[in-house]
């Protein structure tokens, strides 16, 4: 089992930018989710074999995932942010990373979580 370790989280104003990082794992199929609290998590971007991503519609255009595998570092660039981002963000690991796996929004379909690093964005 591997535990992931996230950072590159801070707080900033609204259209300023973060790039989050995570570290240690060798799965090419993984995902950003973020969580306030009281509210379930949220896929955020993913990302799959054949270099395949997906994005939540609220992010689309604004963030950024990619995926280091010579390094095993995942990555999630965030532009031009917006309070409404402000959240806890995770990242985790695919069960079952197939060829023809999809990248998923779905957090059950995730193990392996880090601690999270917190985004915080207000004026």
């Amino acid at each position: 089992q591997e535990q992931m370790v996230e950072s590159g989280g801070g707080a900033v104003r609204p259209g300023e930018s973060l790039t989050l990082r995570c570290e240690a794992s060798t799965s090419a199929c993984m995902g950003w989710f973020r969580q306030v609290p009281g509210h379930e998590r949220e896929g955020v971007a993913a990302v799959a074999l054949a270099g395949r991503s997906r994005y939540n519609d609220s992010v689309k255009g604004r963030f950024t995932i990619f995926k280091d595998n010579a390094k095993n570092t995942l990555w999630l660039q965030m532009n031009d942010l917006k309070p409404e981002d402000t959240a806890m963000y995770y990242c985790g690991v695919r069960i079952g990373c197939e060829p023809w796996s999809f990248p998923s929004l779905t957090s059950d379909d995730y193990k392996d979580w880090g601690e999270g690093t917190q985004v915080t964005v207000s004026d």
